[in-house]
């Protein structure tokens, strides 16, 4: 394989992948999580959050059974919106698989990029009810710190102690890959060692439902039958499914990994991120900078696509994004798109909006680790012009020695990291 062992880096730092913590509809903490995707699960199911009786969207990937213990003092917890709670238990998660111990680490040296596409809607939804309800007088003084996006960020850096490089990137659905990519760029320049880097997201809410629904994004017409809700690239998908959860990994260099004997998962080794510049909500026609940003990470990496195994999709399940994103890996892989393997694990999650990009990333770094694919379930029937293997419904074994994770959001944001088999 071409440069797989980056030896043309230079002075670059090599940058692994030492700690994952998955917060998400299917499982919570790498095992459940991938015993999950291997398992095809589905994690949709009809809405608990709010009363969704009247709503045009019923169904969404709820995290079940998420607590705080062991992570968060409960009277911190008050003052903290579901989408921070998410972020710093899976951000401890992560370091507890990184097998770290922060007390013996230079915490100036650590930093946090953690972002959300939405930030604390939960609360901001309660705080208008008060608001107009029982007047100004009776708004939490905690509203805006808990309300605002960059707060899991803060918390993170708050509840770990961490000094370094710590932001918060929004670009809707890329943010989780965003904020990974732009971590790995802040460790190849050495300004930090460790970074502690991904997305999160709980905006399973009142208007956040009704908004997506309103713009025709969000599926509507298997509000009866939710397991089959979430079908990414078959011909009957029909808008996304809204997911919650938080994807957050430890990031190391590789020589800061290998003096404490780190597991790794993988080495980080390429990131693209560009914009289509054409509208807030639809991709570019035929994918073209959805294309180009792939080809970007690919050059990052100094891989071409025929090294690539496995293309874990952005996959919304919307008539859009399925398809040019389909005709974006068309462009870049050619004659070889037939062989590459694609899947999308929103069929299984829903869409994790911020979250969705470092949950994604978490799971083709297992698949590169584990030589394992995971499907895309509900894949019954192809469609005119998607002919790629989407690894339809069940697992598959295969060698991957290097993987692509795609994330794509509103606003025409694209994101795409290259993670491969670490070899010395």
């Amino acid at each position: 394989m071409h440069a797989l062992g980056k030896e043309s880096v230079g002075l670059k730092k090599r940058i692994v992948v030492t700690g994952v913590g998955p917060i998400t509809p299917i499982g919570i903490g790498k095992e459940a999580f991938w015993e999950a995707l291997l398992a095809g699960k589905n994690g949709i199911e009809r809405i608990t959050r709010f009363d969704a009786t009247n709503y045009a969207a019923q169904i969404a990937g709820e995290v079940k059974d998420f607590s705080i213990d062991g992570y968060i003092d409960k009277k911190e917890a008050k003052r903290m919106d579901r989408y921070a709670q998410f972020a710093v238990v899976s951000a401890g998660m992560a370091l507890e698989d990184a097998g770290l111990d922060l007390d013996k680490e230079d915490r100036d040296r650590i930093g946090a990029y953690v972002g959300a596409g939405i930030g604390g809607i939960e609360t901001m939804h309660g705080t208008y009810e008060r608001l107009f309800d029982k007047g100004p007088e009776r708004v939490s003084p905690f509203f805006i710190p808990m309300m605002i996006a960059n707060m899991a960020a803060g918390q993170v850096a708050i509840n770990y102690g961490l000094h370094g490089p710590v932001s918060c990137v929004v670009t809707a659905c890329a943010t989780g890959a965003n904020c990974i990519g732009d971590a790995y760029r802040v460790m190849q320049r050495g300004e930090a060692d460790i970074m502690i880097a991904g997305g999160t997201e709980a905006s399973i809410s009142e208007a956040a439902s009704a908004g997506f629904a309103a713009m025709k994004a969000l599926c509507t017409d298997h509000n009866d039958d939710p397991a089959h809700a979430s079908r990414p690239f078959d011909k009957n998908r029909s808008g996304f499914v809204m997911g919650e959860g938080a994807g957050l990994v430890v990031l190391e260099t590789l020589e800061h990994a290998e003096a404490r004997g780190a597991h790794i998962y993988a080495e980080l080794i390429g990131y693209g991120s560009n914009s289509d510049g054409y509208h807030i909500t639809s991709p570019a026609p035929h994918g073209e900078y959805q294309a180009k940003c792939m080809q970007l990470a690919l050059n990052d990496a100094e891989l071409r696509p025929e090294d690539i195994d496995y293309i874990n999709a952005h996959g919304t399940s919307t008539h859009m994004n399925d398809l040019c994103e389909t005709e974006a890996i068309k462009t870049v892989w050619g004659d070889a798109a037939k062989d590459v393997a694609v899947s999308s694990i929103k069929s299984m999650t829903g869409h994790l909006l911020g979250a969705a990009g470092s949950v994604e990333l978490i799971a083709a770094a297992l698949a590169v680790e584990n030589d394992m694919l995971p499907p895309t379930i509900n894949y019954d029937t192809p469609d005119e012009g998607l002919d790629l293997d989407y690894v339809p419904n069940k697992a598959r074994a295969k060698t991957v020695r290097a993987a692509i994770s795609n994330s794509f959001g509103f606003g025409g944001h694209n994101a795409c990291l290259v993670v491969k088999k670490y070899q010395k």
